[in-house]
C-alpha cells in the first residue's frame, strides 16, 4: 500500500548555512487496515515524518510509493485526493463554517444529514446538538479533535495520519478519543499512523515504530516492543505517557 524508501530530510541553518538532518534513511511499509504507531522523544523527526507523508515536506532524499505509483514529487493536494487524510495536533478553526458544511468539503459531495449525522455519532458526538455548530471558540479541544476525525471519515481516507491526537485534550477526552481509534481499528477498512506517546494508543498498535535522532531504531509489533519500551521509559505524566531513552534501544 504505502512504502517508504530511504527518506531522508535535511534544513540549512540560515545563520551558519551548515545543514542539519532531521530525518535520515528511514524506510517504512504500511499495509491495509494496519495501524501504526510511532513514537519517540522531541526533535526526533515524527512530525515531519507525517508532514512527508501527507506531501506537506518533500523529503530532500528517497521515494514514496502509494499503490505502486511513486508519489514523491505529487503535492499535498494530490494526495488528499488520493484519499490521504492528515489530523493536526491543533485542528483548525473555521469562522463562519458549520460541522456539516465541513463535512461536505471533505466528503467532496453533498451530504444528507442523515449521513452527516451518522459520522458524528461514529465519533461520540451527538449529532443534534453538533451539526450546526459552527467551528469556533465555543469548541473544545476534545470536541475539535472528534469532529477532525469525522471528516476523514467523511472523505473515505485509506491512509489516515494523526500527529499527537492527545495534544492538548484533557483525561476524558483523551479516553473518549483513544475509545474512538479502537472502534476505527477494528470496523474501518482505512490504515493509520499515529504519532504518539500514549500507552493506551501505542497498546492498540499493529505496528510500533520507535524513532531517535531522525533515525528508526526499533521497528516490531506490539507484543514485540511494548515490554522493551516500558523497561526504559519513565512515567512524565500520572503513568500515561512514557519517555524512553530510545538511544538506549539500539
Amino acid at each position: 500500500m504505502l512504502e517508504l524508501k530511504n527518506i531522508s530530510f535535511s534544513v540549512e541553518d540560515e545563520q551558519t548555512g551548515v545543514r542539519k538532518d532531521i530525518l535520515t534513511d528511514v524506510s517504512l511499509s504500511l499495509a491495509e487496515r494496519e495501524f501504526m504507531v510511532i513514537t519517540g522523544p522531541n526533535g526526533s523527526g515524527k512530525s515531519t515524518l507525517a508532514k512527508i507523508i501527507m506531501g506537506i515536506v518533500k523529503p530532500t532524499g528517497g521515494r514514496i510509493i502509494f499503490d505502486g505509483t511513486d508519489i514523491t514529487e505529487t503535492g499535498v493536494t494530490e494526495r488528499a485526493r488520493m484519499h490521504i487524510g492528515y489530523a493536526f495536533q491543533q485542528p483548525v478553526r473555521f469562522k463562519g463554517i458549520c460541522v456539516t458544511d465541513l463535512l461536505r468539503l471533505a466528503a467532496g459531495k453533498e451530504l444528507p444529514n442523515d449521513e452527516a449525522c451518522r459520522y458524528l455519532s461514529e465519533v461520540g458526538l451527538c449529532a443534534a446538538d453538533y451539526i450546526n455548530r459552527e467551528i469556533n471558540g465555543s469548541l473544545s479541544g476534545g470536541e475539535l479533535k472528534r469532529i477532525e476525525i469525522a471528516t476523514l471519515l467523511a472523505r473515505g481516507t485509506r491512509i489516515a495520519l494523526f500527529d499527537e491526537p492527545e495534544a492538548g485534550i484533557d483525561l476524558w477526552s483523551f479516553q473518549n478519543l483513544t475509545r474512538i481509534f479502537e472502534k476505527m481499528r477494528n470496523s474501518h477498512n482505512s490504515a493509520a499512523i499515529i504519532i504518539s506517546h500514549q500507552e493506551r494508543i501505542l497498546n492498540i498498535a499493529d505496528t510500533i515504530v520507535m524513532l531517535a535522532d531522525g533515525r528508526i531504531v526499533k521497528k516490531g509489533s506490539c507484543d514485540e516492543i511494548m515490554p522493551e519500551l516500558l523497561a526504559q521509559a519513565e512515567p512524565c505524566e500520572i503513568g500515561k505517557t512514557f519517555c524512553p531513552d530510545l538511544k538506549r534501544l539500539t
